[in-house]
């Protein structure tokens, strides 16, 4: 099994549904946090995050805790017969052997001797477990409350960017290192006007002096649409984990081709996007070491 292959054709699945749709799911599905595991408490990464938050919401799932098999029968619990689970991946450094070539192409790097394998591990919901305390389950449907445009506008003073109002169009430039929105007033609503600027801020985030994402080597005329995907992706982990539902920013969905044809020809480019975006989130929540940390299996 071609396990960045199976990932890839879920994502794009997700995307042919449309690029809208597949980013409120996400939103709405960011509201109960990221998917966490259910015996460590670490919290899933790039594109795990994609697919468990997908999963939440095409399930019904309430919780955005996890775990595999053997961890809920080590805790004395029991996946209840005929539940299914979900695939995700995760890298492994492995020595090369002689003459061996890498394998190329993922964002995770290698070094000297080693290169990245993506290996499987399967994932339950804890709605999807018997048997374990009761206080796991019960989080599941404690709601968290949100004040959105309150934790919105402070996320954003918090991060230093420099923002300036005025002109009919929003953007970062990199040059200027400066975020331009048009006024308030100009957006048809304040959930508009809070999705655009996460957006840009996400934008923000790449520069040198930041996260410094460079992706014209790997993806050429393709690379603004690409660092769109990224900014797409983190805009929506943040605008869900401040409580905003169904934010669209207008005029994106016209990447969505663009997005569709490099997850095509690439079958590593969206294990790229979700990781960048999840490092750009951690960036703006002011975590900006959390990002490398990835939730292994167990």
């Amino acid at each position: 099994m071609d396990i960045r292959q199976v990932i890839t054709d879920k994502i794009i699945a997700m995307l042919e549904k449309g690029g809208f749709e597949a980013r409120n799911r996400w939103t709405k599905a960011a509201q109960g946090g990221f998917p966490i595991n259910g015996k460590t408490g670490d919290r899933y990464n790039g594109v795990n995050v994609l697919i468990l938050w997908d999963e939440a919401i095409e399930r019904g799932y309430a919780s955005n805790v996890w775990m595999t098999y053997k961890q809920a029968e080590g805790m004395g619990a029991q996946v209840r017969k005929g539940e299914k689970a979900v695939l995700c991946a995760y890298f492994e450094m492995v020595k090369r052997k002689a003459g061996e070539a890498d394998q190329g192409g993922t964002e995770e790097g290698g070094k000297a001797g080693f290169f990245p394998m993506c290996k499987p591990f399967w994932l339950f919901n804890v709605a999807q477990i018997d048997g374990l305390p009761e206080s796991m389950t019960a989080a599941a449907e404690t709601a968290k409350e949100f004040n959105p445009i309150e934790d919105a506008e402070k996320l954003i003073a918090a991060s230093g960017a420099i923002i300036s109002h005025g002109g009919d169009r929003a953007f970062y430039s990199p040059s200027a290192d400066q975020i331009r929105l048009p006024l308030r007033e100009q957006f048809t609503s304040p959930e508009f006007y809070y999705a655009t600027a996460l957006h840009e801020l996400t934008h923000w985030t790449g520069h040198e002096s930041r996260l410094d994402r460079q992706f014209s080597k790997r993806f050429g005329d393709d690379a603004y649409a690409f660092e769109e995907l990224v900014a797409e992706l983190g805009a929506a982990f943040v605008a869900g984990h401040i409580g905003f539902v169904d934010m669209t920013i207008e005029d994106h969905a016209d990447y969505v081709q663009t997005w569709l044809t490099v997850l095509k020809n690439d079958k590593t480019a969206i294990f790229t996007a979700s990781k960048q975006a999840c490092r750009a989130y951690d960036f703006i929540l002011g975590n900006p070491d959390k990002s490398e940390r990835y939730a292994q299996k167990d």
